[in-house]
């Protein structure tokens, strides 16, 4: 998958959003599900800069990022989605086995365009409800080039927010994601086990 230019492919670095919700005197429902929602972004965006900023090995960035992706993301979700109607035909075995797979490849793909990152920021400017879920605004500064809107799908229907998407710059990372996926699917004549072990490789 080609993504977008730098500014829009490492902020999809952070791709990876959490927290709890925090039940506050006086605050609705709606109110600290969105509170939470944000927080949730400012904290992934804040753990993913601390390794970008540490100075680790390759390798060990690619462990955290992993360990980010795996606490802040709805992995469940994101890698059923991705597998399509494939997933429908998957048993639990398999399926286990190509969500663990997809969150190696996911953290290992996007943390060789981490460097890049360095010295930029992302500014979180406001929370959206829409429908189910709550979209977190955003805004990212890089290096030389113009900022990026960057919005943040986050659910909380779970109790805890996890986040499932991100679009930048109107580009939906999770339909790209799907087309990837489903392109390497298709290499590996629909097999769910060959492409289990293709991103393990990758």
């Amino acid at each position: 998958m080609t993504l977008p230019t730098l500014n829009r492919r490492a902020v999809t670095a952070g791709m990876l959003a959490g927290g709890a919700v925090f039940a506050l005197p006086g605050v609705t429902l709606a109110q600290s599900g969105a509170d939470a929602a944000r927080r949730a972004v400012e904290q992934a965006v804040a753990a993913v800069n601390r390794t970008i900023a540490s100075g680790e090995s390759t390798q060990a960035m690619y462990n955290d990022f992993e360990r980010i992706f795996a606490q802040y993301a709805d992995i469940p979700t994101i890698a059923r989605s991705t597998l399509g109607v494939a997933a429908r035909q998957a048993s639990a075995a398999q399926l286990q086995a190509y969500t663990s797979a997809y969150q190696g490849y996911v953290a290992r793909k996007y943390g060789r365009r981490f460097r890049e990152f360095v010295g930029g920021e992302i500014k979180v400017t406001g929370v959206n409800p829409i429908k189910s879920y709550y979209e977190v605004v955003s805004t990212a500064y890089t290096r030389g080039n113009s900022p990026a809107d960057v919005r943040w799908h986050v659910s909380t229907s779970s109790g805890s927010p996890k986040f499932f998407n991100i679009i930048i710059q109107g580009v939906n990372m999770l339909a790209s994601e799907r087309t990837e996926i489903q392109a390497i699917l298709d290499q590996q004549g629909g097999s769910i086990d060959r492409l289990t072990r293709a991103l393990q490789s990758a």
